[in-house]
């Protein structure tokens, strides 16, 4: 039987199931077809539990033997919390397996695909790869780089203000566009801050969706500022916290006032990391290798302007959400989203390229991914 793309949009369907349970695994899903008849299909549900072939067979209505297998990524060989799909695959006498995207884990890396043909088991690659590969671009980033997806959120007015002179900003965008934020929010594992947000908006940074999952809430606090009795501080127990902050080197006075504040934070359930300095601030690409090294595979990033621009800066953006209302706020002392010193000349400016354009009522939301990245760093 020739390739079916009906099939394999089947098991995109299925991957983007395990969206806000995975991580830091990829999205997976899988189908199994014999006689043009789907006989099993399943997907990668939650981290630790079986991969999307494994579930799929767990599903099967009858002998696979012969049947024809529709997977959005290679087949893992390895063991790791789960022993590996290539065998499960041969135990039951798969004959043709299509792959969509590439697994550029090194413990993978084409030895799936190697070990199937093996086994006697015929595979075509790359199948519908364009699409599947728009599934997984926070695991192909943070498999190959071992630091997270950043991805820069922010709505603004049409003249392109995220707060008035006041710094009002509830609300510029609508029920809707709001409603996607907090779907976004069950996607990546982290959620990152300044703490000029946090001492301004005194936010609680949760997911407020049924059944959601809360992201790891991540402030950038230089100077270690963040008040004792804010939200994030006050819920650090129901909901992991952490503040990235730089030891003071001013005096011992200073030091000591520094080390009291982090055990009243530790006191409360906040995780402190001690970050490199860069200027006298936080070290981002820094504090991305250490967030990396907890299994954060992927961050929203919600900070104000001084943060976003220096995110931009730091050249850890690989991602770009912008919400923009049919609003105009006007006034030159309107806050816009990214502040900071700027570019000194256009062609200096921080590049991205459109990937999606969407409407959202009124809402428009304009997706982004940075200039000259792989395609595998890009989706919807």
């Amino acid at each position: 039987m020739a390739f079916d793309r009906t099939y394999m949009e089947r098991a995109i369907e299925l991957a983007k199931k395990g969206e806000g349970a995975v991580n830091p695994n990829p999205l997976v899903g899988a189908v199994i077809v014999k006689d043009n008849r789907i006989i099993g299909e399943g997907y990668h549900a939650r981290y630790g539990e079986l991969h999307a072939e494994r579930n799929a067979f767990a599903n099967l209505t009858e002998d696979a033997e012969g049947a024809e297998m529709y997977v959005t990524l290679e087949p893992c060989c390895h063991h790791g919390k789960q022993p590996p799909c290539v065998e499960a695959i041969v135990e039951h006498k798969i004959a043709k397996v299509y792959v969509g995207s590439d697994d550029p884990n090194e413990r993978v890396a084409g030895k799936g695909i190697e070990f199937l043909r093996n086994h006697g088991v015929e595979v075509e690659t790359q199948m519908m790869k364009e699409e599947c590969d728009e599934l997984n671009p926070v695991f192909f980033h943070y498999i190959t780089t071992k630091t997270p997806y950043v991805v820069m959120k922010y709505a603004m007015t049409m003249d392109g203000k995220i707060a008035t002179r006041k710094g009002l900003s509830k609300w510029i965008t609508g029920e809707e566009a709001r409603y996607n934020v907090q779907l976004t929010r069950n996607k990546y594992i982290g959620i990152m801050v300044g703490i000029g947000t946090v001492i301004k908006d005194n936010p609680m940074l949760n997911c407020r969706i049924e059944g959601g999952r809360n992201p790891v809430r991540i402030v950038c606090d230089s100077y270690l500022n963040i008040p004792l009795d804010c939200n994030l501080v006050s819920t650090a127990k129901d909901i992991r916290t952490i503040v990235a902050t730089i030891m003071p080197e001013e005096t011992e006075a200073r030091y000591k006032e520094h080390m009291q504040k982090e055990n009243s934070l530790c006191d409360k359930g906040v995780e402190i990391i001690h970050v490199e300095t860069l200027d006298s601030k936080v070290n981002l690409n820094d504090l991305m290798i250490k967030l990396g090294e907890l299994g954060i595979d992927g961050i929203l990033l919600e900070g104000g302007g001084t943060l976003n621009y220096s995110a931009l800066n730091a050249g850890i953006v690989n991602e770009v959400q912008v919400y923009i209302a049919p609003k105009i706020f006007g006034g030159s002392e309107a806050i816009s989203p990214v502040e900071g010193l700027g570019v000194e000349s256009p062609d200096l400016s921080f590049a991205f390229d459109l990937k999606n354009v969407k409407n959202i009522e009124d809402d428009i939301l304009l997706t982004y991914v940075k200039k000259g990245g792989c395609s595998k760093c890009s989706q919807e």
